[in-house]
């Protein structure tokens, strides 16, 4: 898609009136229309397929998965996503993610207590929080440098339901750029329009069902596991690595290929004998 930043106004008018429609639309029960009494401007018409697809989800789950596809396809600057949930207790989770450096880039922060996930999941927080570049941020002094040491260059949050009552969640769209400065203004005014209408789309669906989106996280990060633990088996065997040597040799191939990091220890574990990794 082109990378053409809207202009301030055209952003505005563009907001408020597709934003206005969705809204309107959940409330009386009827089909959205696509131009709301005009023509959709530049910024509108390259999601509005998109939005009306995440209003026809039918469960919690099937819109943050769409979500995080959805933006790692249209977000210029994104080689990550995921979705943090935040529970009423205060917990933090991430249900659905494009690759699993994102859940562990997740749950740094998690353990760290700082980032800025956990700062626009908050209610009382921000609509965004960004780091241009991790290596030198202040805003997560922990955070930021230890993401860097992993590869990551910026990242990106804003709210995710942020006006949805108790007892649903709040949470927060995660994007991750490789390349310091990597995610720029275009990248956040998509962010915020995908955030706004998954939002809505998550209200027009039923409550959010945390055990069942941590149940089939569980599930997926045991398969995830069970696959990279036999890459890593593969490498420790081939190579004489430790495991912390097998397996950041595993990530930093990932990068390197630009392949996801599960993709390449299933291509490792099943076909070891035909490759080599850089």
């Amino acid at each position: 898609m082109p990378h053409m930043p809207p202009s301030a106004q055209d952003w505005n008018v563009d907001r408020a009136r597709f934003t206005a429609d969705a809204e309107e639309a959940l409330a009386s029960g009827r089909a959205p229309t696509r131009d709301h009494g005009a023509p959709l401007g530049p910024l509108a018409q390259q999601f509005a397929t998109l939005t009306y697809s995440l209003l026809d989800a039918t469960t919690a789950g099937e819109v943050l998965q769409q979500i995080v596809q959805a933006t790692s396809r249209v977000v210029p600057g994104a080689d990550l996503v995921s979705v943090t949930l935040r529970s009423r207790d205060g917990k933090f989770h991430t249900p659905v993610e494009t690759d699993q450096v994102a859940i562990e880039l997740d749950q740094l922060q998690y353990d760290l207590v700082e980032g800025p996930c956990l700062d626009v999941a908050d209610p009382a927080g921000p609509a965004v929080a960004a780091a241009p570049d991790l290596a030198t941020t202040s805003s997560w002094p922990r955070f930021g440098p230890a993401a860097a040491e992993r590869g990551l260059g910026a990242v990106l949050s804003t709210a995710l339901l942020p006006e949805i009552q108790s007892p649903r969640l709040s949470g927060a769209l995660n994007i991750y750029s490789r390349r310091p400065h990597g995610l720029d203004e275009t990248d956040q005014a998509i962010a915020l329009l995908l955030a706004t209408h998954a939002s809505l789309a998550l209200a027009h669906t039923e409550a959010v069902d945390i055990a069942t989106l941590q149940a089939e996280q569980l599930r997926r990060a045991i398969d995830s596991r069970d696959v990279i633990g036999q890459a890593k088996g593969v490498l420790m065997a081939r190579r004489g690595l430790t495991a912390d040597e097998a397996f950041d040799l595993l990530r930093r191939s990932s990068q390197h290929l630009n392949v996801k990091l599960v993709e390449l220890a299933e291509i490792v574990a099943s076909r070891h004998d035909e490759l080599d990794l850089p």
